[in-house]
């Protein structure tokens, strides 16, 4: 694509028309001289057949600039008006989901968005994520709207759907040319998204920037580092994440801690999760009186549930637990098939008797439901990093079933306890929380629901050049 074209696409009137118009109007000195290398680029691109990247990148910038400028100068006399601000060009972003965590982290993100007439936002999802129970139930609870395009990418190897991701994304980008790319948390989506932007001169955005496990063998924390690498704004959870982003040597003016965009959602919809009816279907309200003491498992991690040795030696554990409480399990799709693959699902109940104990397993559940059984639960056990953040809030004693944690907060200020996979350490933990169920409430600094708010005031000092 030429300039010419592009331009065609981006601004309804020619670049030279628009600088001939700029004169007319009185258009500020700065402005007049943006449009004419704009004009000036135009030139070239006809004049010597250049490809579309680097014209492109040149208008996008002119573009800013010249919104800044024009937006400056009606501040500065007093005219700012609704209709002078809908002759400048809105500020375009574009996020890219791909799985359940991103699903929930960029609610509060597009909620956000709404309230500001100064941005156009675009929904990309992956389709990393792709079947009713792992994508179709978390956007209708969480009320997102419909993608504006999925690139349906499905399952595949680590290097084969970063790849795909990455070959569907590029035109996307190109054809919507996005101000910035905003990103979320640590998966394959992530760091492909991330990763083509950066290559087209995108300015990317990671929202949950700095977590670190300090372990290469999770793929989740290669992402995160890649990802920190190339983005030019940095959204941090916790004070952890700023201290390691400043070591890794990036600048402190990138780095912005706002709070958990995660808990963001989980307060704007915790008194919805309660009207759910899962505790009530599980069996364990008595009666409209509390409910029955129960437990919660989760497991994904592919170091837990692809080594029989490993797997075996949680579940040995948590049906220990279960002897004296039901511990609901609502099992990954990858969990479920490697426990038929490896035969343990004799560790799993198959009672239909509501009333029993035991490990029940459950089909993956919607945000609400999940969030509603979480809410009253005696104990969570998993190897799952928002959850160690939801439990914190929540005030639920939770059993990290790691030998790390990438949110060391969840350990200093909440309910978090690092017990690793040793089948004797995880039961001893349990029996110590069970004893005492003493459910601390102290949350991290500036998790209080306002993270998104946060965000998008930084993205809008960005483009003012604030």
């Amino acid at each position: 694509m030429h300039l010419e074209e592009f331009t065609s696409r981006a601004f309804p009137q020619a670049p030279s028309q628009a600088f001939s118009g700029s004169l007319q109007l009185g258009c500020h000195e700065s402005t007049q001289r943006s449009w004419a290398r704009i004009v000036s680029n135009e030139w070239r691109g006809k004049a010597h057949g250049t490809e579309d990247r680097h014209d492109t990148l040149i208008f996008r910038d002119c573009m800013a600039t010249i919104r800044l400028h024009e937006h400056l100068r009606f501040q500065e006399a007093g005219t700012l008006r609704a209709a002078d601000c809908g002759k400048l060009p809105m500020i375009r972003l574009m996020s890219v989901v791909g799985a359940r965590p991103n699903f929930i982290k960029i609610s509060p993100i597009t909620e956000e968005l709404k309230k500001h007439s100064d941005f156009e936002h675009r929904l990309v999802h992956s389709g990393q994520h792709y079947d009713q129970l792992l994508s179709d139930n978390f956007f209708k609870d969480l009320a997102l709207p419909v993608p504006d395009v999925n690139l349906q990418v499905g399952s595949g190897s680590h290097a084969a759907q970063t790849a795909e991701i990455m070959k569907r994304l590029e035109p996307v980008l190109l054809d919507y040319n996005p101000q910035m790319l905003l990103v979320v948390g640590d998966v394959n989506s992530t760091i492909a998204s991330a990763l083509t932007a950066a290559k087209l001169g995108i300015p990317v955005a990671h929202i949950e920037a700095g977590l670190r496990s300090f372990d290469m063998t999770m793929p989740e924390e290669i992402n995160r580092k890649l990802t920190d690498a190339i983005s030019s704004l940095l959204f941090v959870t916790e004070q952890s994440g700023v201290d390691n982003l400043v070591k890794e040597g990036i600048s402190p003016d990138q780095i912005f801690l706002v709070g958990n965009v995660m808990i963001d959602c989980l307060l704007r919809h915790r008194a919805l999760a309660a009207d759910s009816a899962i505790l009530n279907r599980l069996g364990i309200s008595n009666n409209g009186c509390g409910f029955r003491p129960y437990g919660v498992l989760t497991l994904h991690r592919p170091s837990n549930v692809e080594n029989r040795g490993t797997l075996e030696g949680i579940l040995t554990a948590v049906e220990k637990i279960a002897r004296a409480l039901p511990v609901f399990f609502p099992v990954h799709p990858r969990t479920r098939k490697n426990i038929e693959a490896l035969g343990l699902q004799q560790y799993l109940s198959d009672s239909m008797d509501r009333a029993a104990n035991g490990i029940v397993p459950l089909d993956p559940l919607g945000y609400l439901e999940f969030l509603s059984l979480n809410d009253h639960a005696q104990i969570v056990l998993t190897d799952s990093g928002g959850i160690q953040e939801e439990t914190t809030v929540l005030g639920v004693p939770c059993l990290t079933l790691r030998e790390n944690t990438e949110r060391p907060a969840t350990v200093e200020h909440g309910t978090n306890q690092i017990v690793g996979v040793n089948s004797d350490n995880i039961f001893a933990a349990a029996q110590s929380i069970l004893r005492n169920p003493a459910r601390p409430a102290r949350k991290p600094p500036l998790w209080d629901g306002n993270a998104a708010s946060r965000i998008v005031t930084v993205i809008q000092q960005y483009f003012a050049g604030v």
